[in-house]
């Protein structure tokens, strides 16, 4: 072991070196200083090559069939007509060879495959064909013929959880038990409150809808696959891929040197990246699929729509004595995250807090990530929650505040922060904004009128995560 420790190390000093001391800040190169961008040029020129301009010799364009119906069962695809049209060189469905691939996995189980035979959304994948051009590829979609029995369907998280509300997957529409978290009491939080305020909120659903639509282009060397993908995660849809394909990982190659905004849609490879390539293999020649928008309203992700109850209590100082925060939403068809509640548990110092989060299928696009996913939702929620409480104790809603700035992490067993900067944001906003003088203007009662807010809010989950404030 020590041979060894030299060679890693070199000489293991008897003594420990004196440690030295940190010198003063001084005048910094990097830090604090405006950089140019060293792909700056490329981006400002047009001479970028994003995915979607990627142009390969003897290269096919592909489109998806999708379904029309909410929910539906395949019952037959024939592509018979479709593959004597002009120009088309290949028409996969989920019976072709090596299509028949699980897909979107979930705590070891499996929901779905790439070309499923059940319809769980509008848009869901049926059938893909590759051809000469873009628009042969579309005309060959229009002669395929799918025999569907159309099911009922649901849209709403609550109604889905009803009995009488039809099954999108076996089992029943929850995707796993809610997810709870508690410390304290939370009833005896109420009876020590002065004052406590109750509502419910509702966020709609938001779609990404980057610059640069979804899509990737495929191409084989072999047994080795080049995929130049629009990705904000090359090694996630490099893993993917291999694992879909049950290819070696080192056999797959993912090229993402930029990107036409994705705000965390992505973050995975989609059903298109496996499609391309599939197609790219039967055809021997390089694909090229990318989506088109309404496509990718539907079957690109989006940020769920969630509906948030929230309690909170507090003394007549403004120190908070208890939380409650349930909240319901859904992944979509194919499981995802819904949660909205860990701002709840965290945001604010309170002994005792009770949050639920209940995630449920419903027969609409799966979610995706989407700028700190669940944090907009639940801090909107709370927040309103804080002002409707700085009102009833008639309080200054950042007094409130500030009389609750934690100095530990509450859900990661009271670790201290090292900083968190949220009491020293929410004064010097106040002062900066003119926090004390706004509130005294006139809002105006005409249809348009003159507002002021404040708001804090945090992101991160996991340990080590730096707390941010705004």
């Amino acid at each position: 072991m020590t041979d060894l420790l030299y060679w890693l190390q070199g000489p293991v000093p008897e003594t420990p070196a004196p440690k030295a001391e940190m010198p003063p800040w001084g005048e910094t190169k990097v830090v604090g200083k405006p950089l140019p961008r060293v792909d700056a040029y490329e981006r400002v020129s047009g001479s970028a090559v994003y995915p979607l301009d990627v142009a390969l010799p003897d290269m096919l364009h592909a489109a998806i069939l999708r379904c029309p119906h909410a929910h539906a069962q395949v019952k037959s695809v024939d592509t018979s007509a479709a593959e004597k049209m002009p120009g088309v060189r290949a028409v996969l469905t989920g019976r072709s060879p090596g299509a028949d691939i699980p897909w979107y996995r979930s705590r070891g189980k499996s929901y779905s495959k790439l070309f499923d035979d059940r319809a769980r959304h509008e848009g869901d994948e049926v059938a893909a064909v590759a051809a000469e051009t873009r628009a042969q590829a579309y005309d060959a979609l229009k002669a395929i013929r799918v025999e569907y029995e159309v099911l009922a369907f649901v849209l709403d998280p609550r109604e889905a959880l009803k009995p009488e509300a039809p099954p999108i997957h076996d089992g029943g529409n929850r995707y796993g038990d809610p997810s709870e978290y508690r410390r304290g009491d939370v009833e005896a939080g109420w009876a020590a409150a002065d004052a406590v305020v109750e509502g419910t909120y509702s966020t709609a659903c938001e779609i990404h809808a980057p610059m640069e639509v979804h899509g990737s282009v495929a191409k084989w060397d072999g047994n080795r696959l080049t995929v130049w993908d629009s990705t904000q995660g090359v090694f996630v849809v490099q893993q993917q891929v291999a694992q879909a394909l049950k290819l070696p990982l080192a056999s797959v190659r993912v090229l993402g040197h930029y990107m036409g905004g994705g705000f965390g849609s992505k973050l995975e490879a989609g059903k298109y990246t496996v499609i391309a390539a599939l197609l790219a293999k039967a055809t021997a020649r390089p694909v090229k699929l990318f989506l088109s928008r309404e496509e990718t309203f539907v079957n690109a992700g989006n940020r769920p729509a969630n509906t948030m109850k929230v309690k909170i209590g507090a003394k007549r100082d403004g120190t908070l004595t208890a939380i409650e925060f349930l909240s319901i939403g859904s992944g979509g068809a194919y499981p995802n995250g819904a949660d909205t509640s860990f701002l709840a548990g965290d945001l604010y110092t309170c002994p005792n807090v009770r949050t639920l989060d209940e995630n449920v299928a419903i027969n609409a696009g799966r979610a995706r990530a989407m700028r700190a996913p669940g944090f907009p939702q639940g801090a909107w929620a709370l927040e309103q929650a804080m002002d409707a409480l700085a009102d009833k104790l008639g309080m200054d809603p950042v007094a409130l505040r500030l009389a609750n700035v934690p100095k530990v992490s509450q859900k990661r067993g009271n670790q201290p922060y090292t900083s968190t900067g949220l009491a020293e944001c929410l004064a010097e906003g106040a002062k900066q904004f003119g926090w004390s003088e706004a509130r005294k203007r006139p809002k105006g009662d005409g249809p348009i009128r003159k507002g002021y807010g404040v708001a804090s809010g945090m992101w991160g989950y996991g340990e080590g995560r730096r707390r941010r404030s705004s």
